[in-house]
């Protein structure tokens, strides 16, 4: 499809697709300055000042937000306390400029997998401090080797009464749906996900690896959210994605603009929608997600910044050559190249 949700003739989406992966491996071997001025569309800038900018443009939008200060799998303890007071910083920020926003953490950058209890104390130390603003906290999800970590830092959270706090499940993996059951035991409508197909390139053993096997999986998981009572994030820029999602919804009587009629729900969240919402990057499918907010579904744009925005953008095309189309259109309409 292109970026208008229009269907592609075969031949030309296959010819497309080549013409993406090819412009991502020339620009990853690109110097880093030509990468950086790429990446200023889907990368708020390395300040948070630059990301409260970011969002004071786009609440014009109607969008809210959710903001990530880069960085992942730290090497010392002194990094995991940078990360802990950047996003002190983060809050103070939210506040002050009355931004529609919540927070978006790797538990590995708070140091979870060099000194886990110094991690969890510096995880618990952040979401208190949210908790005391209403403030929700994503614990985004990173490879297979911490999805289990991951689910249970969310958990040890709510046992201790600190529930301004859900987690990222990702729909390839085929552990996902168990999951969700296992969430729905303990939390029940407490739970709070994002959901999306999953940035990872995951071993074929524990995931499926090809498109249409994962938009499948990540749709059985949407609906099984959805029946759980849960809040959904539903993460994703693919039609197949939110064509479903929305379809999904009516069939339950949900949407926007209208009170969530699930029984099994929890009660309304500050500055969520009603049991759902739409998430998108930064600088990805800005049409779609407008005509979104326009329908009056929720719509949270994904704010990255920091000093590591150089490691985030190879990894983003990396991990979807498909990109190297919009790397084009900046390279060749400039004027385009912002969020």
């Amino acid at each position: 499809m292109d970026e208008n949700g229009q269907k592609l003739p075969i031949a030309r989406n296959n010819m497309v697709g080549r013409f993406s992966r090819l412009v991502v491996a020339m620009t990853i071997r690109m110097p880093k300055w030509f990468v950086g001025w790429v990446s200023r569309r889907y990368v708020a800038g390395t300040k948070l000042s630059d990301a409260v900018k970011v969002m004071q443009r786009l609440s014009k939008e109607g969008a809210c937000f959710t903001i990530d200060v880069l960085g992942e799998e730290i090497t010392s303890m002194e990094e995991a306390t940078f990360f802990l007071e950047e996003y002190k910083r983060v809050i103070s920020a939210i506040i002050e400029n009355d931004l529609d926003s919540n927070l978006s953490i790797k538990p590995t950058a708070f140091g979870l997998l060099l000194d886990r209890e110094k991690g969890m104390e510096n995880i618990e130390t952040l979401v208190k401090m949210a908790q005391g603003y209403d403030m929700f906290v994503r614990l985004d999800m990173e490879d297979h080797r911490v999805t289990e970590d991951t689910i249970q830092v969310m958990l040890d959270m709510h046992q201790k009464g600190l529930t301004n706090v859900g987690v990222v499940l990702q729909g390839r993996l085929f552990r996902t749906l168990d999951d969700i059951e296992r969430i729905k035991e303990i939390l029940g409508p407490n739970a709070d996900y994002r959901i999306c197909k999953g940035i990872y390139l995951e071993p074929e053993e524990i995931s499926h690896t090809d498109r249409k096997p994962i938009i499948d999986a990540t749709n059985k998981c949407i609906d099984a959210m959805l029946d759980a009572g849960a809040y959904v994030g539903v993460a994703s820029h693919d039609y197949p994605v939110v064509n479903h999602t929305i379809a999904a919804l009516e069939s339950r009587g949900m949407g926007p603009n209208k009170s969530d009629p699930r029984k099994n729900a929890g009660p309304p969240r500050k500055q969520k929608g009603p049991g759902y919402e739409f998430q998108m990057l930064l600088g990805v499918r800005g049409p779609m997600r407008r005509k979104l907010a326009a329908q009056g579904h929720t719509t949270r744009v994904y704010i990255p910044y920091g000093e590591k925005w150089y490691e985030y953008s190879i990894r983003r095309l990396q991990e979807n050559p498909t990109i190297g189309t919009q790397v084009a259109k900046a390279f060749l309409m400039p004027w385009t190249n912002r969020p």
